[in-house]
């Protein structure tokens, strides 16, 4: 049960993530959760350093999807102006949002990866949904009240899963 929640890569931060790691595994498109995976869960827009690292993945071919639990107003307003495609109201870890993605993107499973911040979410739905995981620090240290829950359990799940060996990063 627990191998759901294991992610196949684990990185500090979504910068860490370049279309030449992702080419060499032959990944052609990302599905991105978006708060306190690309920003902090109360920051409306962007950063430049993130535009830049959007603006990188599509001057290399790399498609990025933003599939997110939230509500289509922050969605959108955030997605919109960067001219990224997404989904909202996700019902993560459900895997109908990843596989519909997927099929926008018109790719497979095998050539896209899941970025998320969240095991509980993230990582096993897209485990679930059969694709290549990333699990990232979340970028802000605070929650939303589900989320601060959610934190509470996956705390357990990654202290097993560093005392196994299996991660070994801290947070």
């Amino acid at each position: 049960m627990l191998k759901h929640f294991l992610p196949d890569q684990h990185v500090k931060s979504i910068f860490e993530i370049t279309p030449e790691s992702l080419h060499e595994k032959g990944v052609k498109g990302i599905i991105t959760d978006l708060d306190n995976t690309l920003v902090e869960w109360d920051r409306p827009y962007a950063t430049p350093k993130l535009i830049e690292w959007f603006d990188n993945m599509r001057k290399n071919e790399i498609l990025v999807t933003i599939v997110s639990n939230n509500n289509e107003k922050r969605v959108k307003a955030f997605s919109d102006p960067l001219q990224i495609p997404f989904i909202f109201l996700a019902r993560k870890p459900m895997t109908r949002a990843f596989n519909k993605a997927v099929k926008q993107m018109g790719l497979r499973k095998e050539d896209t990866v899941v970025i998320g911040d969240q095991l509980l979410t993230d990582v096993l739905g897209g485990n679930r949904s059969g694709f290549h995981t990333i699990l990232v620090i979340p970028v802000a240290q605070t929650d939303g009240f589900v989320t601060r829950f959610n934190r509470k359990v996956e705390r357990r799940i990654l202290n097993w899963f560093r005392k196994q060996g299996k991660l070994n990063w801290e947070d």
